[in-house]
């Protein structure tokens, strides 16, 4: 497997299954969709859309709305597609200097971007670049990681985790008014994340040799 962790083709190729199955994806995406479905927008999009599946979900939860997706990959886009045909998937670096002249016409009242900011150096010209997609008002809901940083996170290109207060921080950065900023998944999410720092590097090798028994226990 390439060793380049920003190579979001080879991430897709290579993890796509293992992060399905993921519980904590799960708790994310059932939260996000919470969000979602209360806002009831007209056009979602997704920022850093991935491999589709928090889009395949709110296709369910919010059936009215017009589903976006913004995301680097071009097989993050391919899967994407192939999940929710409907949906408008656009392929796009929005750390390239026009990188947001390509999403100009999103125009989306609610966005969400799940697990994108640890992976970059320069979020703050990430999050800058995704207004464009977005029109006065809109609600933006982040997720990041906190706490430290396992072999696999390290191993998938997390450059930093945020606390609640970075966090707020960076978005004000960015122009946006922060409504609120919260931890949330404890204790059971806390517990999957030391046992995940526990397995350490072997974790990697669990996942990447395809989702062993064991992998899938401790995803369980």
């Amino acid at each position: 497997m390439s060793t380049d962790v920003d190579n979001w083709d080879v991430h897709w190729t290579s993890f796509s299954k293992a992060i399905s199955e993921n519980p904590a994806q799960a708790y994310r995406h059932r939260v996000v969709s919470q969000l979602a479905r209360s806002a009831r927008p007209a056009r979602l999009v997704d920022i850093g859309s991935g491999q589709g599946d928090l889009l395949a979900r709110l296709a369910g939860e919010v059936p009215d709305a017009e589903l976006y997706g913004l995301e680097l990959s071009a097989v993050g886009v391919r899967e994407t597609v192939a999940k929710i045909p409907t949906a408008n998937v656009i392929q796009v670096d929005l750390l390239a200097d026009e990188g947001f002249l390509a999403i100009g016409g999103v125009g989306a009242d609610f966005a969400v971007c799940v697990e994108v900011l640890e992976h970059l150096d320069e979020p703050l010209k990430f999050l800058k670049a995704a207004r464009n997609a977005l029109v006065p008002g809109a609600t933006l809901v982040v997720t990041v990681p906190g706490g430290p940083k396992s072999s696999f996170d390290q191993l998938i290109g997390h450059r930093r985790h945020y606390s609640r207060r970075a966090l707020g921080e960076l978005l004000e950065q960015a122009g946006f008014v922060v409504d609120r900023v919260a931890g949330s998944g404890f204790p059971f999410f806390n517990l999957y994340r030391l046992v995940i720092i526990a397995r350490g590097d072997r974790l990697a090798s669990d996942i990447t040799d395809g989702s062993t028994r064991l992998a899938r226990s401790v995803m369980t």
